[in-house]
């Protein structure tokens, strides 16, 4: 398995290059995948990976998906329900998981928010975007259905920092403890 700067040396030399024709899907969009137990590290060396790129003359971007899931939880106009609903039964957290859930899914919040920022970095001509904090989707959804519904909205190559492990060219296990998933069209670095 290649370590984590391996991994950004090749991310690097494949941003370069481009996408390869022989890629599934038409979006610059490039999963480094590492294992769960290194997203401190990751976290870590991400001001040095962008500092890196900015060297390199690349204007990096930034979106968390802790930041925005928070954010999203938060402002939602039900957030006052939700608390009483859970001050009448605080263990029911099938029932909290899936109603915080469908606050991130049901209006394309989440995905709004991520199509928003890929759409204020379309005039950037050396742009890129890393998705960092991919664990604050657990467990309410996978970032492969984000991938999906914004299929030709990447308007820069986007690096999703992915916590999870990975099975061939293909396939991903979220986290490392979700079903491996083969739905996914992006190039996977790593893992």
């Amino acid at each position: 398995m290649q370590s984590l700067q391996q991994s950004f040396e090749e991310l690097r030399q494949r941003i370069r290059r481009g996408r390869r024709l022989s890629q599934t899907g038409d979006d610059p969009v490039f999963y480094l995948v590492f294992d769960p137990a290194e997203m401190l590290d990751v976290k870590k060396k991400l001001k040095t990976w962008i500092a890196k790129l900015n060297l390199e003359g690349w204007e990096v971007h930034t979106f968390s998906m802790a930041d925005a899931v928070h954010d999203i939880l938060q402002s939602h106009d039900f957030r006052e329900d939700w608390l009483e609903g859970e001050a009448d039964d605080p263990l029911d957290f099938e029932i909290i998981n899936e109603t915080l859930a469908d606050a991130l899914t049901a209006d394309d919040s989440l995905k709004n928010r991520l199509q928003d920022k890929l759409e204020s970095l379309s005039q950037v001509s050396d742009g890129i975007l890393f998705v960092t904090d991919l664990e604050a989707l657990h467990p309410y959804l996978r970032v492969g259905s984000l991938e999906q519904r914004l299929q030709g909205k990447f308007t820069v190559p986007t690096v999703i920092l992915y916590p999870g492990k990975r099975a061939g060219k293909t396939t991903l296990s979220f986290l490392g403890i979700y079903p491996e998933d083969g739905n996914y069209r992006s190039a996977h670095i790593g893992g």
